[in-house]
């Protein structure tokens, strides 16, 4: 029998996002290299301190400070996936099923206290105390609408940052020219000044459009990635309180299998029409 402990795929690198960076940064810095141009022009203090400041400025204000610890708290998750494994969650939840089956629901009130995962340990104390399966729902789905709602106001965070960063870089960069317009006397300074007030401008759509943006759309599938396990848990769980077989209840799962590998449409369908699906976040 399982030992209560919640399967968890660990964390791990998210190669697409570590080489994406490389990739993006390496794009810009090798095009300006082919066009001789040299490295030592891109590296402005003054030019990161107005547009990563500002934009972190601006975000403050526009975002709740509780939302936005939690935001910066899960910035790893861009580059870190720490999601559970479908494979052993689904695994999981038979072995539950089946002790159920044998010697009934309440046998698992132990197996139950022992589980990691909140979701599915909050689920089977609810199966456990005799909850109705519709009331099992009503209160888990719930929990999935917060994590959902919260997960897009983190995401939300980052795409405000991707707004703000470009139009800080020409704040940056008009800040620059005033400097060298105050100092025409001296030709090759002006045309040196100028090339430099635009370095704020590259750093403030660089950041925005390498790492903002790019992060707001990754947290996005990651909460969409928690949702869908979450689902997952619920659906065997509910199984498990209807009394199916295990073998039905892997069969009905495995759906989520398919979506994960395959990309197909969401598994609700394996809800058997019971109660409303939870929409997911984008």
């Amino acid at each position: 029998m399982a030992d209560g402990k919640a399967k968890k795929g660990g964390s791990k690198p998210d190669l697409a996002s570590l080489l994406g960076v490389v990739v993006g940064i390496g794009g810009i810095v090798g095009g300006m290299l082919l066009e001789k141009g040299e490295l030592r022009h891109l590296y402005q203090v003054s030019a990161a301190i107005i547009v990563l400041g500002g934009t972190f400025g601006a975000v403050m204000i526009t975002t709740p400070m509780n939302v936005l610890m939690r935001a910066i708290k899960h910035a790893m998750l861009v580059f870190f996936d720490n999601s559970q494994s479908p494979a052993g969650t689904i695994e999981e939840i038979i072995e539950y099923a089946t002790q159920a089956r044998k010697q009934g629901i309440v046998s698992l009130e132990q197996a139950a206290s022992n589980v990691a995962d909140p979701f599915l340990k909050k689920a089977l104390n609810l199966a456990v105390d005799g909850i109705e399966m519709s009331q099992i729902r009503s209160i888990m789905e719930l929990d999935l609408s917060l994590v959902e709602h919260e997960g897009e106001a983190e995401a939300k965070v980052y795409e405000a940052a991707g707004g703000y960063a470009p139009t800080i870089g020409i704040i940056g960069a008009v800040i620059g020219l005033i400097h060298v317009m105050q100092n025409l006397a001296d030709i090759e300074a002006v045309g040196k000044g100028i090339a430099g007030a635009f370095v704020a401008t590259i750093y403030g759509v660089a950041s925005a459009n390498l790492f903002f943006l790019p992060a707001c759309s990754k947290l996005r599938s990651r909460f969409q990635a928690t949702i869908q396990m979450r689902e997952l848990m619920l659906e065997g769980v509910l199984s498990i309180v209807e009394g199916l077989n295990p073998k039905l209840i892997r069969t009905k799962l495995d759906a989520y299998l398919a979506e994960q590998h395959g990309g197909g449409k969401k598994a609700a369908a394996a809800r058997g029409g019971a109660g409303q699906p939870v929409s997911a976040e984008g």
